[in-house]
């Protein structure tokens, strides 16, 4: 599925947050977003699945207009949201916050092997499938939190901070899972923090400041640009390869 954002700007009351960003992700690929905190980049997430609506501007999925679209016709057109901060429900196990996806699916045979596909995954949600929510540590909670939006069926993953909060050796293992979904044709954009990380898995790299989009680059140049590494990557040595 191809996304593509077309002068899109987004005001939360008198704040400006996201300025004319125009972004195209090319079906099957991965894209990511950086930028420091509070550049617009969760913002722009939660304006493509419709939680917030644009100020001006297209967004457009494999050339079809989506902007006036509710996020449940969204969902079902095919996108999906790993939310900043997984925002599970603790009070139900892992096996219904996963089923918890597909709530808008018929598709019962399709529902299952889904389900197959994310314990195979994640393994160690097998192990944890009938823990509540608020029990799971916090890489398992980020597992339940991709897993959730992969039951939905995306042809379009948008993953808001997979990283954040995460020890390292978690952090290597989230990284293989989003090139595994990435390998099946799901087209992912990626919202990090960890920009080495976001630009290690993704062929194109967007960098935010301020909410406007000052540069779109293949990611490999962006890993490599010295005025890019002083102002956002800092000295983490953190590249999945």
């Amino acid at each position: 599925m191809r996304l593509e954002l077309d002068n899109v700007s987004i005001h939360y009351g008198a704040i400006h947050a996201v300025r004319d960003v125009s972004i195209d992700v090319a079906s099957g690929s991965v894209a990511a977003i950086i930028g420091a905190n509070g550049a617009g980049k969760s913002t722009i997430m939660r304006g493509i699945v419709g939680l917030v609506p644009l100020s001006k501007g297209e967004i457009r999925i494999d050339g079809r207009v989506i902007t006036n679209l509710p996020t449940e016709q969204r969902t079902r057109s095919g996108i999906a949201l790993s939310p900043e901060g997984r925002k599970l429900f603790s009070e139900m196990t892992v096996h219904d916050n996963l089923l918890s996806g597909a709530y808008l699916r018929r598709d019962a045979r399709a529902i299952r092997d889904d389900l197959d596909m994310v314990y195979a995954l994640f393994p160690r949600l097998t192990e944890r499938r009938q823990s509540l929510g608020r029990n799971l540590s916090g890489g398992e909670q980020q597992m339940v939190a991709i897993g959730r939006a992969l039951m939905a069926a995306p042809k379009l993953l948008l993953l808001d901070e997979p990283s954040l909060g995460l020890a390292p050796a978690v952090i290597h293992m989230m990284a293989g899972a989003i090139r595994k979904i990435a390998l099946t044709g799901v087209t992912v954009l990626l919202v990090e923090q960890n920009s080495h990380l976001a630009l290690s898995l993704s062929q194109m790299g967007h960098v935010l400041e301020g909410g406007r989009l000052v540069r779109s680059s293949p990611a490999s140049d962006l890993l490599h640009d010295e005025d890019l590494k002083r102002a956002y990557l800092g000295d983490d040595p953190l590249v999945v390869k």
